[in-house]
């Protein structure tokens, strides 16, 4: 239908009708906004398919334009060997320092002011002052550091001075390898609430609550130094304390491999089912 009689057919439709409402112009415009419309949607849908493949195109395309530039470098030919001169010798041979045994830093002696010795303290600060820096390389004395390493008079000294040292109890924050109940922390909550008896008196009074109890687990796992650090009283503090005396032996906390005493903070419960 050409537009002439699209236009004759729509003048018919509107006669004697409101022409500026915009139902006259819907109509008489609809063939151009329709193909224009179609025109645009031919287009997206070409330009999603040939897009990719234009892009890929026009990459490529660049690439084969970038010129590489590439810099020639000569290098001089290295001077002939002379087949009549000997091989330079091997460098000698160093053999490494014999290994110092190393012994523990010794731990300092708190002592009482009058058993300090003049010569154990530091010199005065008028004598440092007076003191002259120099930055003349001195050999070292036979006694210093390094050479009493050697010593076996003071590495004698030295492991008495530790075995004399007490065990020193960690808590739990200070440790690697935390202490544990055989089996686990489970196997520990299951055993605490088969062996503890509920007091008849924390019975009748309905006292219920955490018996808290503190206690050291040494170096070979067992349980020593008990002690309630918080009860609630009825015969329930004595309880957990019974109980935790009870423990069977746990595996030691260890610090770099090695087992050491830890102290452990354990809550007990105490509860009425109603």
């Amino acid at each position: 239908m050409s537009n002439e009689t699209k236009s004759n057919i729509d003048d018919l439709v509107f006669a004697n009708r409101n022409k500026f409402y915009g139902a006259y112009d819907l109509r008489r415009l609809y063939n151009k906004r329709m193909t224009m419309g179609t025109l645009a949607g031919i287009m997206t849908i070409l330009l999603l398919i040939f897009g990719p493949l234009i892009y890929s195109w026009a990459k490529d395309k660049l690439k084969e334009e970038e010129v590489l530039k590439v810099t020639e470098i000569n290098l001089t030919e290295p001077p002939p060997m002379d087949p009549t001169k000997p091989p330079p010798p091997p460098p000698p041979k160093i053999d490494p320092p014999p290994i110092k045994d190393q012994i523990r830093f010794v731990p300092p002696v708190v002592k009482k002011d009058e058993e300090v010795l003049l010569e154990e303290l530091p010199p005065p600060v008028e004598e440092v002052k007076k003191a002259e820096i120099a930055v003349k390389t001195e050999e070292g004395k036979d006694d210093g550091v390094d050479a009493s390493l050697a010593e076996p008079e003071v590495k004698k000294q030295v492991e008495e001075v530790v075995k004399e040292e007490p065990e020193e109890t960690l808590n739990m924050a200070s440790v690697q390898q935390k202490p544990m109940f055989p089996d686990g922390d489970a196997a520990l909550f299951k055993y605490l609430s088969e062996n503890i008896k509920y007091p008849a008196i924390a019975k009748e009074n309905g006292i219920m609550g955490k018996v808290i109890v503190s206690f050291v687990v040494s170096k070979t796992g067992n349980i020593e130094n008990v002690e309630v650090i918080r009860g609630i009283g009825g015969g329930c503090d004595q309880e957990a304390e019974r109980v935790v005396r009870g423990m069977p032996n746990w595996s030691p906390g260890k610090n770099n491999g090695k087992p050491v005493k830890v102290k452990y903070t354990l809550p007990v419960s105490f509860k009425l089912e109603g």
